[in-house]
């Protein structure tokens, strides 16, 4: 029997069409106990050079975590702390890593990715 664990689970969003269309997430599932590493690989569709983190809990709001653009963090929210490390290498996936776990990081986790973003746009 397994131990009482923090269950985080990913969220990979479903596509048809080739490989290049869309967001491939892995793992589906992370499954480990409190204050223990938790990494999640994003790689984004060919040609997106933005890429962006959300976490999902049980019954409240979607919540935007971090986005970076051309590997370099852009926007982040007050969640992104000393706990949490998001990175988009060269030729490499992007990924999230919980550095230690805590019980309200359990959720879904999903990225996407996008070609361009559009600026906070001030009314004049």
């Amino acid at each position: 029997m397994l131990a009482p664990g923090l269950f985080l689970q990913l969220l990979s969003p479903s596509s048809t069409g080739t490989l290049d269309t869309k967001v491939t997430q892995r793992p589906r599932y992370v499954v480990t106990a409190k204050e223990q590493k938790a990494k999640m690989d994003c790689v984004p569709i060919k040609g997106h050079s933005y890429v962006y983190w959300y976490h999902k809990k049980l019954e409240e709001a979607l919540k935007f975590l971090v986005y970076l653009q051309n590997g370099e963090i852009i926007q982040k929210s007050e969640v992104i702390n000393e706990r949490f490390l998001a990175q988009c290498p060269q030729n490499s996936p992007c990924a999230l890593e919980i550095q230690s776990t805590e019980s309200g990081d359990a959720g879904l986790y999903f990225c996407a990715s996008s070609e361009a973003t559009v600026s906070n746009v001030s009314p004049s």
